[in-house]
């Protein structure tokens, strides 16, 4: 990984020399870009379904971005939200969840497999917003295991898995400890023989800590967000202690927490922090990037990859500019 410079000229601030040099950095810095389907193909198919993982790999994506929790019996599963979301959840009978329903980690798993994740609420404000998606009635809950079985099946060797754990520090009621839940995902990881296709994303950088002190192979990526109504930089609860106010940039602070790939809200960035990180070894990879103008800004910085719910648009851009694609399944 090559050094940033910065060069002092007259008239020249350190953010132009940083900007210049951005420019000058390749997409092939020891890695191909990284497209990553955020939940599989969140935009085009029901989110951590195996319908919307299959949609991604026929599209062609490097990584298939996804979230997992921990139900009673033990059971690593597939999902963002550590309750069953009445906005994209049915009953065994077809009716909707009028409320949010129960803790996954107060279900078993044949529980939880009870439910059809398989389309959206129509009156809901996340069907509008994700008006292109495509229903898959019958669509569950997937095991972890499940879905790295069912992509082996499909001969997708080369593809790879970004896995968040989910974790609330100010909820810890919601889900399995830290250690709980980061050592079942490990154990299945190791069982299906993925170690080396995976690397573990949170907010919650108690769980890093732990994936380095337990696989230090696995790479861990560091989530951040900072906006008026969520930072989880400031006071040390989301990042196992560390406070950007201890550090000169954020990037600085994923560097210090061990982690290999800086994962921000795009909205957080700028050309030079992308540049700057970069020039700390750290690869950095936004989320979640859905308009043509933001991906198109997000590649002219040359970010690392782009985790977006729209993996069909990215990869459009990316054939346009001449960048390497990866595998798809249908063309």
């Amino acid at each position: 990984m090559m050094r940033t410079m910065l060069i002092k000229f007259p008239g020249i601030t350190a953010s132009l020399c940083l900007c210049a040099l951005s420019l000058l950095w390749p997409w092939h810095a020891g890695h191909a870009f990284d497209l990553q389907g955020h939940r599989g193909a969140r935009g085009l198919a029901p989110e951590n379904t195996l319908a919307a993982f299959e949609r991604a790999l026929e599209i062609g994506v490097t990584t298939l971005e996804l979230d997992v929790g921990l139900t009673a019996d033990g059971v690593v599963v597939v999902s963002h939200d550590p309750y069953l979301n009445p906005s994209i959840t049915r009953t065994a009978d077809g009716k909707w969840l009028e409320s949010r329903g129960p803790l996954i980690k107060n279900l078993t798993f044949a529980a939880v497999q009870r439910y059809d994740v398989g389309r959206i609420q129509p009156d809901s404000a996340y069907a509008r917003t994700f008006s292109r998606q495509q229903p898959r009635d019958g669509e569950r809950i997937p095991a972890l295991a499940t879905l790295f079985q069912w992509v082996k099946s499909r001969a997708a060797h080369e593809v790879r898995f970004n896995i968040e754990t989910k974790l609330f520090p100010t909820q810890a009621e919601a889900t399995a400890e830290p250690h709980v839940l980061t050592r079942a995902l490990l154990d299945v990881i190791q069982q299906e023989g993925m170690s080396d296709r995976v690397s573990i994303q949170s907010f919650d950088w108690r769980s890093l800590q732990l994936v380095q002190k337990w696989a230090p192979s696995i790479p861990t990526v560091c989530l951040s967000v900072q906006s008026a109504s969520a930072n989880n930089l400031i006071d040390g609860q989301w990042t196992a202690g560390l406070k950007l106010a201890e550090h000169a940039t954020p990037a600085h602070m994923v560097k210090a927490a061990g982690g290999k790939v800086w994962s921000p809200n795009f909205n957080d960035l700028s050309q030079s922090s992308v540049a700057q990180a970069q020039g700390l070894g750290l690869q950095v990879i936004p989320w979640t990037v859905n308009s043509e103008a933001d991906l198109k800004r997000m590649i002219d910085w040359r970010v690392d990859g782009i985790i977006t719910d729209y993996p069909d648009r990215l990869r459009d851009l990316m054939r346009e500019r001449g960048m390497t694609l990866p595998k798809g399944q249908t063309n």
